[in-house]
């Protein structure tokens, strides 16, 4: 049964958005936490590769699902949506409103939605998949699919990359058709659920990346990378930022050409965040100044349900 007193509150869109400034304004204007759906940020080992908030930021208001597990640690998306789930139910006997945030729209999907029982098989197969569309385009993805998993080409919407790239890694991945483990119903949450999408001018966001890589490489990625490089075959360090320095340090290309690809890839990046969450009609969209009319429509989206 849905309670509607228990508000969800889903601020998500790409990285170097600006998402971590407002949650933290909107933390403090609703007096509630920040629960963190970054995949990225989950590990305490991985901080400047991932733009974690700062130890200040931390301290302005409670938050959870950041620096609480080791690359060590096995973790997937269904532990995730099990953990937070329990400390929603927590959290929601303290205060009436909680945020979520982060770029990773499987991970936001899980908690809200629910997914299916459906394995995960670690970035590296996916970026493999991505580098293939880049290189290849969309028909060679769906060539693969109609011959891995026959079903749901027929059901899957063949002009949707993402969805072509998800259903192809688990089938590769798994050695089963991606069509074996979906199913229809989704469960019921015990609370509301409001999506805010942020985005800005793609060359105002292209803009803030390279910057951001900037400033991330001025604080030492590529020496926290290199701490790290004994652990490159962890599914946690299979991903952008990181993947980039190990490549540099095993002598694939120079300094330079490794800052070009950190910016171009996590510009790519940004966009498949982009593609995935704007597939779900239930975000309503804003430019993170928009602050008062964020504010605005969540209070509006509140007070239009019925109080239990």
């Amino acid at each position: 049964m849905v309670n509607h007193n228990n508000i969800l509150l889903v601020i998500s869109g790409p990285t170097a958005v600006g998402k971590s400034d407002l949650c933290i304004k909107l933390a403090k204007k609703f007096n509630t936490s920040i629960i963190s759906s970054d995949s990225r940020q989950f590990f305490k080992e991985m901080n400047i590769g991932t733009a974690k908030p700062t130890e200040k930021e931390l301290a302005m208001v409670p938050h959870f699902f950041i620096n609480s597990l080791s690359v060590y640690e096995g973790y997937d998306v269904h532990k995730f949506e099990t953990e937070v789930l329990d400390m929603l139910n927590w959290l929601f006997k303290m205060r009436g409103l909680v945020i979520m945030t982060g770029g990773s729209g499987l991970y936001i999907d899980a908690v809200t939605k629910g997914l299916d029982d459906i394995p995960e098989v670690g970035e590296g197969l996916r970026e493999e998949l991505n580098g293939l569309y880049e290189r290849e385009g969309i028909a060679t993805l769906q060539k693969r699919l109609r011959t891995v998993d026959p079903d749901y080409y027929h059901k899957v919407d063949l002009q949707n990359p993402q969805r072509l790239i998800r259903a192809l890694e688990v089938s590769i991945g798994t050695g089963k058709p991606y069509s074996s483990y979906r199913r229809n119903k989704r469960p019921i949450r015990p609370f509301r659920v409001i999506k805010i999408g942020l985005n800005r001018d793609r060359k105002e966001l292209y803009g803030r990346i390279n910057e951001r890589m900037d400033e991330m490489i001025k604080k030492g990625l590529f020496e926290e990378a290199a701490s790290l490089y004994h652990l490159r075959y962890l599914n946690a360090l299979q991903t952008v930022g990181y993947k980039e320095v190990f490549e540099f340090m095993e002598g694939k290309y120079d300094r330079e050409e490794a800052i070009r690809l950190l910016k171009r890839n996590s510009r790519r990046y940004a966009k498949r965040q982009l593609t995935w969450l704007k597939r779900d009609e239930e975000y309503a969209w804003f430019h993170p100044d928009q602050e008062e009319e964020i504010i605005k429509y969540v209070v509006g989206q509140m007070a239009e349900w019925p109080m239990t």
